[in-house]
């Protein structure tokens, strides 16, 4: 069964996996995906006025957003290679517009969490849809037009709540609206991409890349390692402000320093692209974490904060989209393995906020530098570990 599938998909024609307008057209929608994840947080205000929200009842929107993302990575893999990748883009951009909508016009917050769980459905779609497509649809430039796409997911976290805060939080309805109107235009594009499924090399050829009996381990310490860096991303946007304002910066430096670590995050994967062709996605991914472990540790000296939590943005920048290149060559017949690590991101976004937090009650919050500098330490040796495993036999 296995064997008829990847012959059914390693047939498919020879071609580019994407068009010009294509490739557009997915940047354009790795904005709206970061767009929408940012655009709950700025509206939490209004929510809470209109339908009479506790903090934590307000903080669920966004729960139910990456719960739905989670769950559309998953049951998109399941889909990956049985459907066309046109239909299960074009699936994920509708269910996206579609949740969108329904949360802009929900009568009551029960009506608003399932449209923004349908919402993450078609969020985990796109996500896991075009970065599975790009980390195997551009041959030795994949690494490179990995992080130009990752980039364009910054791009929209920034715009999202610039918007909010531009018209309002009250006016939180229409943005949704026009977001999910933004969505439908993509859907004509979806021509120009390849309808059946590119297989890497090392799986036409029955290559395993790892010895089989570390398969497993490699995976483990991949998705630890995922787990690990966007715990520490989600850690210092969700902290700095708190610990630069305990340390004796303003408020509104603490805010401007943590919207300069977001840019630096999407500066830094346009920097890498170019050097992506270059250097190998190890050495990237490894001078990333000790880059990002050394400004962490320079973070807990109060004049230098602000600077080094910029530089943990540029350097932790490379690190998702730089990894799954190195995964598909590293484990090519796990075919699962982008899936696991890409839904293990994002869980690792949703837990890195309690889990800190209660470190943080024992430790104080002029411990968060030292706390994330000690979780950056571990990715530092996952990726050590890893570069070991995955060498060639």
């Amino acid at each position: 069964m296995i064997e008829e599938r990847v012959a059914r998909l390693s047939s498919a024609p020879p071609g580019p996996v994407f068009s010009r307008a294509a490739v557009v057209a997915s940047c354009t929608g790795f904005v709206l995906i970061g767009a929408l994840q940012a655009l709950y947080g700025p509206a939490i205000p209004a929510f809470r006025a209109e339908f009479g929200l506790s903090p934590s009842a307000a903080g669920l929107g966004l729960s139910a957003h990456f719960v739905g993302g989670v769950a559309g990575v998953l049951l998109f893999d399941r889909l990956y290679g049985r459907v066309g990748n046109r239909r299960i883009l074009g699936s994920s951009y509708l269910l996206m517009a579609v949740g969108a909508a329904g949360f802009a016009l929900a009568p009551d917050w029960p009506t608003a969490l399932v449209a923004a769980l349908l919402a993450g459905f078609g969020f985990g779609g796109i996500d896991y849809g075009l970065n599975q497509l790009f980390a195997v649809g551009f041959g030795h430039r994949s690494t490179a037009m990995l992080n130009i796409l990752n980039a364009h997911f910054g791009i929209g976290a920034i715009l999202g709540p610039a918007v909010i805060g531009a018209v309002g939080s009250e006016h939180y309805p229409a943005v949704f609206l026009a977001f999910a109107v933004a969505n439908l235009p993509l859907l004509l594009c979806l021509r120009g991409v390849r309808n059946q499924v590119p297989v890497p090399a090392g799986e036409q050829s029955g290559g395993t890349g790892v010895l089989g009996r570390s398969l497993g381990s490699v995976l483990a310490v991949f998705v630890v390692l995922y787990v690990l860096h966007v715990g520490i991303e989600a850690g210092v946007g969700g902290w700095e402000p708190t610990h630069l304002e305990t340390v004796g910066y303003g408020a509104g430096v603490a805010a401007t320093a943590t919207s300069v670590y977001w840019l630096m995050m999407t500066v830094g994967r346009f920097l890498v692209a170019p050097l992506a062709l270059r250097f190998s996605a190890q050495a990237i991914i490894t001078v990333s974490c000790a880059g990002m472990t050394v400004c962490l540790l320079a973070a807990t000296v109060p004049a230098l904060a602000p600077y080094a939590y910029a530089g943990v943005g540029l350097f932790i920048a490379p690190i998702f989209p730089t990894g799954l290149p190195w995964l598909n060559r590293a484990a090519p017949r796990a075919r699962r393995a982008g899936a696991l690590v890409i839904a293990a991101s994002m869980a690792g976004g949703v837990a890195a906020g309690p889990a800190l937090g209660k470190a943080i009650e024992w430790s104080g919050i002029r411990a968060v530098p030292l706390l994330l500098c000690g979780v950056s330490a571990l990715c530092l040796a996952a990726t050590l570990w890893l570069i070991r495993a995955t060498r060639s036999r």
